[in-house]
């Protein structure tokens, strides 16, 4: 005969480590709010016992599931990673699995992932940015769905926002290489369309150059994907321009060092032929030679607190408030003074 054990129960828990079934519930479902000698006492029975919590029950006493989703535009390049770990982090320090989707900067893929993830139960969403059809926030609002945008401030949105701001950070990044002598200036921006990020990147060393006497329309500018070979094909393109750029500088780090590349293969020295800025300042922009400039984008800070934010609204504990974050300009090797 196969030897058939029944499956743990709450009871069992709590007989084997001597409390109550309701200490043994709030040693699962609130740690905080119990002492340290017994929440070890009753995790130790758990482990022996190889209890699972009954899912569907918590599901039933609390009316939440205790799931978070998340939208992020792609899983091709680490853009978005360290946020997303810092948020997925805070959400299980306070109890939350979070469910990730991937929308390939795609509106209408997005819009099919939001259904879906709210069909699923999920308590609250986490987006990219805010520019987005409205209908989609009304779709959310008539189900009571909480959403908040990262990687944008945006005060004045209906939808409580945790990020920077995008056109304020590259321009403050255009006036630095403007201040270094910098006049021929040349743009690989992301795809603009549907990105509210790309679109304010690209206006805000537009502002720079404007605010300096420099003609913003007569600016080189070329969207692409981000990319590094299209950044590296992308850089290529500019360059056959007469005169050549002094600079180009990405939209995002990606794009910069695809950039890098592509000057190496035309047999270009970055800076002393032309200089190289990008923009997010993730790992990819430090290990390359040289290290790019570009502007760093808070990101661990901007998951976390995005996390601590969006649990507050579901939990009812707030109506949501915008966050602004700071960004920095990073001064490294790809970036030339021409002043001397």
């Amino acid at each position: 005969m196969s030897d058939l054990r029944s499956v743990p129960t709450l009871d069992d828990v709590a007989r084997a480590a001597g409390v109550s079934t309701a200490t043994v519930s709030r040693c699962l479902n609130s740690p905080e709010r119990v002492v340290e000698q017994t929440r070890k006492r009753v995790m130790n029975a758990v482990e022996a016992l190889g209890y699972t919590p009954n899912f569907g029950a918590r599901v039933m006493a609390a009316k939440r599931t205790f799931t978070i989703g998340a939208i992020i535009p792609t899983m091709e390049n680490a853009i978005f990673a360290r946020a997303l770990q810092a948020f997925q982090e805070e959400l299980h320090a306070r109890g939350y699995t979070l469910l990730v989707a991937s929308s390939a900067y795609q509106p209408k893929i997005e819009e099919e992932q939001i259904r879906a993830l709210v069909a699923r139960g999920a308590d609250g969403l986490l987006l990219i940015g805010h520019d987005r059809d409205p209908a989609i926030y009304e779709y959310l609002r008539v189900r009571s769905i909480p959403v908040l945008s990262a990687w944008v401030y945006a005060p004045d949105s209906e939808q409580p926002t945790v990020g920077f701001d995008n056109r304020r950070s590259m321009r403050v990044l255009g006036q630095q290489v403007i201040d270094f002598g910098h006049r021929r200036i040349a743009m690989i921006s992301g795809i603009t369309r549907g990105n509210d990020r790309a679109s304010a990147r690209l206006v805000g060393l537009r502002d720079a150059l404007q605010s300096n006497g420099i003609d913003a329309d007569a600016m080189p500018v070329i969207e692409t994907s981000y990319e590094i070979d299209t950044g590296a094909a992308t850089f290529q393109k500019l360059m056959q321009a007469d005169p050549k750029p002094t600079v180009v500088m990405c939209g995002n780090d990606v794009l910069a060092v695809g950039a890098l590349r592509g000057a190496r293969e035309m047999g270009l020295n970055v800076p002393e032929d032309v200089s190289i800025t990008g923009f997010d300042d993730i790992e990819l922009s430090r290990i390359v030679t040289p290290q790019i400039t570009t502007v760093h984008v808070p990101h661990q800070e901007m998951g976390r607190k995005a996390a601590e934010a969006l649990i507050d609204i579901v939990e009812k504990r707030s109506t949501g408030a915008s966050v602004e974050l700071k960004s920095t300009v990073q001064m490294r090797g790809s970036l030339r003074n021409l002043n001397g």
